[in-house]
This record gives structure tokens, sequence and C-alpha cells, in this order.
């Protein structure tokens, strides 16, 4: 069983849990996620199964799409609604639909940002929930991400009340902290803020309409159908494709480095197959210009 599970994680359950129950449902070890998403998060998470844990990372570094609810008036200790409160702002608050819009526009682009203390991101080989769960904060890294686009949802012309909430669509980099952005987006217009609500719509070139939940996974189990499971040159079909032929068969089979491909000069990664199925996938080499190397084998195939 190789392949790309695109899974419909539901509220609830973290990534892991995910994981251990496909393991069961499937009836093999070799399953694994492709990015985190938080217990009360529901969205896109595509799972590798065999030969397509190799290609984990690639999944893992494509961008995503999120659609959230933000909710201005009061910050939480885990920036989303699931936390204590940690700052209150009871007055009633009144914003344009400009007003809002602005304040996207400030945060659109190459933004930094720093993880909250509930997040897995580890500080000197600790994850710093761990620290939080312990009652401890300490030094956080910043990071720079790139936020694509943000798109107001909601249509009013003006957001008022106490707690003032409206939706969003976030399209961004990986290791975008969306519960972070919630209060980046709340100093921005003024006020305390945390993430009332998220969704995940999309991972790299998986959106919902490709997934199945837990429950329709193991259905379709039962009636022996694994048609569900795409096949690795799915998710690796953003990269050109070049099929082997008698001139390369032999080196790009031994994984040699090899002269850079035309391709390879616009394009991050090339992929190198037989009859339409993924052989290697080919990068720059780092250290010798003009060659190229495999960054990743599946040998199965010979």
């Amino acid at each position: 069983m190789n392949g790309i599970l695109p899974l419909w994680k539901e509220r609830g359950m973290t990534s892991h849990d995910c994981v251990f129950k496909l393991r069961k449902i499937l009836k093999t070890k070799k399953v694994g996620h492709t990015g985190t998403l938080d217990p009360g998060v529901e969205g896109v998470l595509p799972i590798c199964i065999g030969q397509a844990t190799r290609i984990a990372e690639y999944l893992t570094d494509a961008g995503k799409t999120y659609e959230a609810i933000i909710s201005i008036g009061r910050t939480t200790t885990t920036e989303d609604a699931e936390g204590e409160t940690v700052e209150q702002h009871t007055a009633y608050k009144s914003f344009t639909r400009a007003q809002i819009l602005q304040a996207l526009q400030t945060l659109t682009g190459d933004i930094q940002q720093t993880p909250p203390m509930f997040s897995a991101v580890k500080v000197n080989g600790k994850k710093l929930y761990e620290y939080a769960r312990a009652g401890q904060t300490v030094e956080r890294p910043t990071r720079q991400v790139t936020i694509y686009t943000l798109e107001l949802l909601s249509e009013d012309e003006i957001f008022e009340g106490e707690e003032v909430r409206f939706a969003i669509r976030i399209q961004c980099s990986k290791g975008t902290y969306i519960r972070t952005l919630a209060v980046q987006i709340g100093e921005a217009l003024g006020y305390p803020a945390h993430m009332h609500e998220l969704v995940r719509t999309s991972s790299g070139t998986f959106t919902k309409e490709h997934c199945l939940t837990l429950a329709e996974v193991a259905a379709k189990m039962e009636l022996d159908d694994q048609s569900f499971i795409l096949p690795v040159e799915y998710a690796l079909s953003d990269y050109p494709y070049v099929e082997i032929d008698n001139s390369n068969r032999k080196q790009i089979f031994n994984g040699q480095v090899l002269p850079i491909h035309p391709l390879l000069k616009v394009n991050e990664k090339i992929v190198f197959g037989v009859e339409g199925k993924a052989f290697a996938v080919y990068i720059k080499h780092p250290t010798k210009d003009g060659q190229m190397k495999p960054d990743k084998m599946f040998p199965e195939i010979e």
C-alpha cells in the first residue's frame, strides 16, 4: 500500500491520533501525516502511506489555505478560544470594512511571527507547550512567514459590538501560526484578539473535495476498496516530469550526480520516471555548480 490519503481531520483529535487510527484501519505501520493540525481545528490533512512517506516533507512544505473567524476584544493563553482569558476589552467597538481591510493589508506579504507558548516548536529540546503546561515562559525564536493573500469573507460594512467577529481566508506559507496572526490583526486594529475558529481548506494540491473522514476510510476498507489512495505522482504534479530513456536510465537508476537538466534551471525540482511512474526526484546540487543530484528515489518501480 503506497500513496497519499487526503484525510479530513475532524475536531477533537490530534494529527497523531489520526495516524494511530489509520495504522489500524489500513493494517500498515508506515503511515505519517504532513503537518500538525491542533485538536480544535478541522480540515485537510494529507497522509502519506508506504513509499509516499519519503515525500512527506514536500507536502509539509507546501502552501496552505485556511478559513478563520477572528474575535476582537479578548486575548487568551493559547491565542485561540480554548485558552484562558489574558486581557479583555469590554467596551463597545465599531470598525468599518475599510479599517479591517487596511489591517489585513498590513499583514500581507512577508511578516515576522513569534510562535505561541502553546505550540510544538522546540526550544532547548523541549516543546513550548511542555513549558507552558508547567507554568513556564521561555524566550521564543521569531520566524519569517509569508501571507500570500488575506481575504475578508464577511460582507458587512460595519462590524460592531463588545466582541467583534469576522471571517477571513488566508493563503500562507508553511510555519504560519493562524492563532498568532489573529492576535496580530487585533494589534493592527488596536485591541486584544484571538482566533475563534479555524478550518484548513487546502494543503498543497489537496482540497476538501479530495478528502475522506476516518469513518469513510474505514467503510471503504471494509469493502476492500483502496481507490481513495492517490498515487505518489499526484503529490509531485507541481514539478515537471521527464521520462527516463536509454541515454540516462543507468545513471538515474544508480542515483548518480548528473549535468543539470534545463528544466531544473527554472524549477525547484524535476521528476524522472518510467511510463508515468515516478522513480527519482532531482534537485540542483547544493555545492556543484551545473550539476543535479537525486533528492528522493522510489526504486520499487524497477
